[in-house]
């Protein structure tokens, strides 16, 4: 087990709305936007879980933005390691997701590695049901 106190866990502020996405390991990649329209593609973003871990991809930290570029809504997501067994299936997961949320948007996941996820991405809850322990 991994103590908690050695997880640096994602602030909970919101992005500008219309910004780019922020960089993660400041701690604001993956937070909501003021901007309501794109709240639809975060819920169905939410309800993606990861088959290795069972937990869900904004809760992993996996999603580090979503915004609406040109009439498209891009998801900005990363994955665990870039050998992830789900490497082609939870992109294609998170378009379908969000393009079933909205269904006249069209949507591009642009999948990244930098900056590469970490544990310290995961919300206070995922991580304790993930087995993290707090000192």
């Amino acid at each position: 087990m991994i103590p908690l106190d050695r997880v640096r866990r994602r602030s909970g502020g919101p992005s500008e709305p219309g910004a780019p996405d922020a960089a993660v390991p400041g701690g604001d990649g993956g937070d909501r936007p003021a901007d309501a329209r794109l709240a639809p593609a975060w819920d169905a973003l939410a309800t993606v879980c990861d088959p290795e871990l069972g937990t869900d991809l904004v809760s992993l930290g996996l999603v580090y933005g979503v915004r609406e570029e040109g009439g498209v809504i891009v998801v900005t997501m990363t994955l665990t390691t870039p050998g992830c067994p789900a490497s082609e299936s939870l992109p294609a997961m998170a378009r379908m997701a969000v393009e079933r949320a909205i269904p006249a948007a069209e949507v591009r996941v642009d999948l990244v590695w930098d900056p590469p996820w970490s544990p310290a991405l995961i919300t206070g809850e995922a991580a304790a049901a993930l087995g993290f322990t707090a000192r």
